[in-house]
């Protein structure tokens, strides 16, 4: 696919060999709003479908800004025994790259994740997620219409900000270096939001994606869809999924990390406010930074799996 159509594709041979990300790639092509490219050309998301795809439970694995599917590798060996989709979100990963910024909106990406999710025709989903990957998909939980495909929630460094409360002073440094950026370095970007030494291989795979700064176009304009004032396009949206995530009582869990300056202390407020949120085994991940995906993947993956046999699904499925 080339710039002609709006819409830029990684080629494939940039993923081939990469460290510890052995799985075959699955995909769907999602709605143009109308005025990506030519307005008509879909776009192709990526996603992996791995695990026991028989299992009543679907486990769903949303990443963020600016990484991709390859943050969730050492999890998807240790939930084998579920389905296990992990997406990557439009601009980011083995999807579609549409190259104008102005291309990029808060909705737009709910809007694709919502389709995907209804493409695949995904019930009983426990979702993990982290980052933009929360922004997303509580916005999700909080909608009437997807939200009963939700099973169980667990959320890591991440929120469902509506520009009426206070932003950390971290993230605001972040996108105010990120709008002053033309070109990402996205590898180190990810080491320097992760406690341990990454390997160089695993570096070069977060850089995969983006083979120019042609590419980045997702990745640099994230930080500023974040909704920082109460007047922010996207504010009122995530008020009213707010209204419905109040009355949330499916389980929810918390796995915060210990070393996150944009997140820390955001748990408190989802579990103040979220009913599915009480009694439940709430964690914090020590030894981890804001990617806490990369540092202690195990240790969030117990978690994980204790939280769903805690919190059984009921009898029957609803399909």
């Amino acid at each position: 696919m080339s710039s002609n159509t709006g819409i830029l594709r990684t080629p494939d041979s940039v993923f081939i060999d990469l460290l510890d990300y052995p799985f075959k790639p699955n995909y769907i092509y999602l709605s143009n709003p109308g005025d990506i490219g030519d307005g008509e050309t879909k776009l192709r998301l990526h996603y992996l479908d791995e695990g026991d795809k028989n299992s009543r439970e679907t486990i769903l694995l949303l990443h963020g800004e600016p990484s991709w599917s390859y943050l969730y590798r050492h999890f998807i060996p240790l939930l084998k025994q579920y389905r296990v989709i992990a997406m990557d979100l439009i601009g980011f990963g083995k999807s579609d790259k549409p190259v104008k910024k102005v291309d990029y909106t808060y909705q737009r990406h709910v809007n694709w994740i919502k389709e995907a999710i209804e493409c695949l025709n995904l019930n009983n989903i426990t979702l993990f997620c982290q980052d933009w990957g929360s922004l997303i998909g509580l916005q999700l939980v909080g909608t009437n219409g997807i939200s009963n495909r939700f099973a169980r929630v667990a959320v890591g460094n991440g929120g469902l900000p509506t520009g009426d409360q206070q932003i950390s002073d971290a993230f605001f440094r972040w996108q105010q270096f990120a709008s002053e950026q033309t070109k990402m370095d996205v590898g180190s970007i990810i080491q320097r939001a992760v406690l341990r030494e990454m390997k160089p291989a695993e570096i070069v795979a977060y850089n995969a994606p983006f083979p120019d700064e042609k590419f980045q176009a997702g990745a640099l304009v994230f930080p500023q869809l974040v909704p920082t004032t109460p007047d922010d396009p996207s504010s009122q949206y995530n008020r009213d999924a707010w209204e419905n995530l109040q009355t949330f009582n499916k389980p929810f869990l918390t796995l915060f990390s210990d070393s996150d300056p944009i997140t820390a202390g955001a748990e408190k407020f989802l579990q103040m406010l979220i009913p599915g949120a009480k009694n439940q085994a709430h964690a914090t991940i020590t030894q981890a930074g804001h990617f806490l995906q990369e540092d202690q993947p195990q240790n969030i993956v117990q978690h994980l799996v204790k939280f769903i046999n805690d919190n059984p699904l009921p009898n029957y499925s609803k399909l």
